[in-house]
């Protein structure tokens, strides 16, 4: 019976520790978040279960919102040049994205949009 306690005490505190270094790693990658050294202004914001992301060079910005429900998840992506959408497009997905998803699909989107601004 004490070692069964001691197990579950133990295993407790490592769960507790690689919490807090994972809510540290989060807030790192946050603040590298909006300095990219370039231009851009890179900005993620938590919406819920999903997130919500705006980068924005000068008078050109991209937005990108993943709503997560119980039931589905929808994408929202829009790009602006000046007060012009370039791109207006949603989708729908048919099941709740995981965290892991959500942050896969931001990561893949503000790389994208960093390509895409230094060809420019």
């Amino acid at each position: 019976m004490i070692l069964f306690r001691l197990y579950f005490m133990i295993v407790g505190f490592v769960l507790w520790l690689f919490s807090g270094l994972w809510c540290v790693s989060l807030a790192g990658t946050a603040e590298n978040a909006t300095d990219t050294g370039d231009d851009l202004r890179v900005e993620v914001t938590n919406k819920g279960a999903g997130k919500q992301v705006v980068i924005s060079d000068g008078v050109r910005e991209w937005f990108l919102l993943i709503e997560v429900t119980p039931e589905n998840t929808v994408v929202i992506r829009q790009e602006k040049d000046h007060d012009r959408y370039i791109v207006d497009e949603s989708e729908t997905h048919d099941r709740p994205m995981t965290l892991d998803e959500v942050d896969a699909a931001i990561s893949g989107y503000v790389n994208s949009v960093k390509m895409r601004a230094r060809k420019n």
